[in-house]
């Protein structure tokens, strides 16, 4: 009996862990997500096209690390930002502008340069649901004899793209933790080799799943709860892995596009599906190998959304693609990992293991998954 009420305890708290998670969850509007750069350099001017969700700037929200904005102590703040109108929004950022270019570094071999904020490009009728995309029109002029620049922002702004424009090998790159960008040439030929474009994209992958990609994190933890045994496991994460191998790999080519709002709900329901399916058959099924690669597909057309966002370096355009999916794949089996150390490798073989840990489990990962059905497909 007392290791009843043992066992009870313990579905109780992990269904409760699992709830908190959910409704701390990032809606849309919430979700931290990289900024971009644009740097074009044209007689002697450089200009820099920042798209970003300037509401976390202006609220002070400290990114690092941050993968929704409710969990910072400045949600309140950002909340009011949000609802904010263009003109009004425009006006708070010119008040902290100061500040944010006191942050912004932008400097050439030949010295620092003075940024001024020249114009703001604010979203007219922003979708409350979704983040607001702001662009900052910043320029400076560039010091006679400079041939390389320099760009960055503290680690507390988030991820940074840098991608050049208006030259031949233009340089493309992700910063994070702080850290500036090489020196970039201003005439271009400074395109990263075939290795460095592999190592740059694979903190890129992982960071779309750890500590952003929520939905691919309870999609595989899904596979995770079917069974503690490795076959099983093996056989859904290779059918998922080669699925949204290939489609990612279309998507992001042009070759295969579909609606983010046809995709979105479906990642979900396939949440959903493989969560209530973790319920009802007990071991690997013959089909669900093949479901689980047909939801693959849709995964790889989400990853490919979000790549596309920041592009890829033309020179480099595999390798940069291929150390995205390996990113993709050493966060999923950080998930994997994490997972069985914290119950696979304690309880895994435990008789009450299903009834108490996976079922539990996987009923509040399915439960997660219809919700996101019905506010993608009817929220939205």
């Amino acid at each position: 009996m007392a290791g009843s009420n043992l066992f009870g305890g313990l579905r109780v708290w992990l269904t409760a862990a699992m709830s908190s998670a959910v409704l701390g969850a990032p809606a849309f509007a919430h979700e931290v997500t990289p900024s971009i750069a644009d740097l074009t350099v044209v007689d002697g001017q450089v200009t820099v096209d920042l798209r970003t969700n300037v509401e976390a700037f202006v609220a002070g929200i400290d990114l690092t690390e941050l993968a929704d904005t409710n969990d910072a102590a400045e949600a309140g703040e950002y909340d009011r930002l949000r609802a904010m109108t263009p003109d009004a929004l425009k006006a708070e950022v010119q008040r902290v502008w100061p500040r944010f270019a006191a942050d912004l570094l932008l400097t050439t071999d030949q010295g620092d340069m003075a940024e001024t904020l020249s114009d703001l490009t604010i979203e007219p009728e922003p979708d409350l649901e979704l983040p607001r995309s702001t662009v900052l029109h910043i320029t400076a002029a560039l010091p006679a004899g400079a041939s390389a620049l320099q760009i960055g922002w503290p680690a507390s702004y988030g991820a940074l793209v840098v991608r050049q424009q208006g030259v031949e090998e233009p340089y493309t790159g992700y910063l994070t933790g702080g850290d500036p960008s090489d020196p970039i040439m201003i005439t271009g030929g400074q395109s990263l080799s075939g290795f460095e474009a592999f190592t740059s994209y694979i903190p890129v992958g992982f960071d779309h799943i750890l500590p952003q990609g929520l939905d691919h994190i309870l999609f595989v933890l899904g596979l995770f709860f079917l069974s503690t045994r490795m076959r099983p496991l093996l056989w859904q994460v290779s059918a998922f892995t080669i699925a949204h191998t290939v489609t990612l790999a279309l998507g992001i080519m042009g070759l295969v596009s579909v609606p983010s709002a046809i995709v979105e709900p479906l990642i979900a329901a396939s949440i959903a599906f493989v969560a209530i399916e973790n319920i009802k058959v007990k071991g690997l099924s013959p089909w669900r190998p093949v479901v689980v690669f047909g939801f693959g597909l849709l995964h790889g057309l989400g990853f490919a959304s979000v790549l596309g966002e920041f592009g890829l370096p033309q020179a480099q355009f595999v390798p940069a693609l291929i150390g995205f999916n390996v990113g993709v794949e050493v966060g999923q089996l950080t998930v994997i990992s994490l997972a069985y150390l914290a119950v696979g490798l304690w309880f895994g073989d435990k008789p009450w293991y299903r009834r108490y840990i996976s079922n539990p489990a996987s009923a509040v990962i399915g439960l997660i998954g219809l919700y996101w059905v019905i506010e993608r497909t009817f929220l939205a």
